[in-house]
């Protein structure tokens, strides 16, 4: 079985780009090949207040764009080109993170962690929704393998969160510096806007170094 861990902020469109083009290079590309894929935390913004913060200020104060079209148009292009119609002026506003990953990484346990992930950041990008919500999250979380108390519980918890955060810290020091971030059996690792080929072609040469030992 293939190990890949997989480094995403949900909030980052890159990572929606990324998560959907390793979802589609593995069914398309290695229909037959068993993975194991591990979800781990970044935290882009771990200060944002929970009532969120306006992505076209935000752009404009920490980047400079004073066109928030500008700055959508590639990751938009690169969705596009990889079959994902997703329009990012849906989503004006950023959530803190905290709580989503916590679920995401209480998920898994339960076998059902990167379906999740997949729910979640689509749920916050097509959907429009603040996935910083406790109720939010419990409503996507309830075809995963939660309950709704349960799911509330883990997202309003301050001690789910801090874990949350420490693991965002060691993905830190470890050196994840750019999102989605790729590592193939703990050897192979890429990162940023990858194209279908570049994680293609990583996954061939970690699946090569599994069978050569």
């Amino acid at each position: 079985m293939l190990q890949i861990d997989l480094y995403t902020e949900i909030t980052c469109p890159w990572c929606l780009v990324g998560q959907h083009r390793l979802d589609k290079v593995l069914a398309e590309r290695f229909p037959n090949l068993a993975v194991d894929i591990h979800h781990y935390p970044v935290l882009l913004l771990p200060d944002a207040p929970a009532m969120g913060l306006y992505i076209p200020d935000l752009l404009r104060t920490r980047y400079g764009v004073t066109d928030p079209k500008a700055a959508f148009a590639r990751p938009e292009g690169e969705a596009r080109a990889s079959g994902l119609d997703v329009d990012l002026s849906r989503q004006l506003w950023t959530y803190p993170t905290q709580s989503a990953h916590a679920l995401i990484r209480a998920a898994r346990e339960r076998g059902t962690q990167h379906r999740l992930a997949g729910a979640i950041i689509e749920a916050y990008f097509l959907g429009a929704k603040n996935i910083g919500d406790a109720d939010v999250l419990a409503d996507i979380t309830a075809n995963y393998g939660f309950d709704r108390a349960e799911a509330r519980a883990i997202a309003l918890d301050p001690v789910q969160r801090k874990r949350v955060e420490q693991e965002a810290m060691r993905s830190a020091a470890a050196g994840v510096r750019s999102v989605p971030h790729f590592v193939f059996e703990g050897r192979v690792a890429i990162n940023g806007g990858c194209s279908e080929d570049a994680i293609a072609s990583s996954i061939q040469e970690a699946a090569h170094a599994i069978a050569i030992g």
